[in-house]
């Protein structure tokens, strides 16, 4: 019967601690960098601050917005409010009318 004595090579003792560090190089890449990563994390609470921003001022224009319908009811309802506007918005005067012209407001 023949024997052969191997002698140890450090290569096979660095195969198992090579493949875990990869593993765990590839999970750590992924959590700084990966879709639900620290990076990640840190870029949705920027969007989340401007789209706030956004709704912020969606929501003060909606209120101005509702003033207006507000003043346009039943009961409230101004004749010559109604009719400035409609003027305004349609852009037409009537035939013995003067127009002053007025430079526009900064809203």
């Amino acid at each position: 019967m023949w024997t052969r004595q191997h002698k140890q090579t450090n290569a096979g003792r660095l195969i198992v601690p090579a493949l875990c560090a990869v593993v765990l190089s590839y999970f750590g890449y992924h959590a700084y960098h990966g879709a639900f990563g620290i990076n990640s994390r840190a870029k949705l609470q920027a969007q989340v601050a401007s789209l706030q921003e956004q709704l912020a001022a969606v929501k003060e224009r909606r209120m101005e917005i509702e003033q207006r319908v507000r003043l346009l009811h039943d009961g409230s309802l101004e004749k010559d409010m109604l009719d400035e506007q409609a003027r305004r918005a349609l852009n037409m005067t009537a035939a013995n009318e003067v127009v002053i012209m007025l430079p526009a407001k900064a809203n």
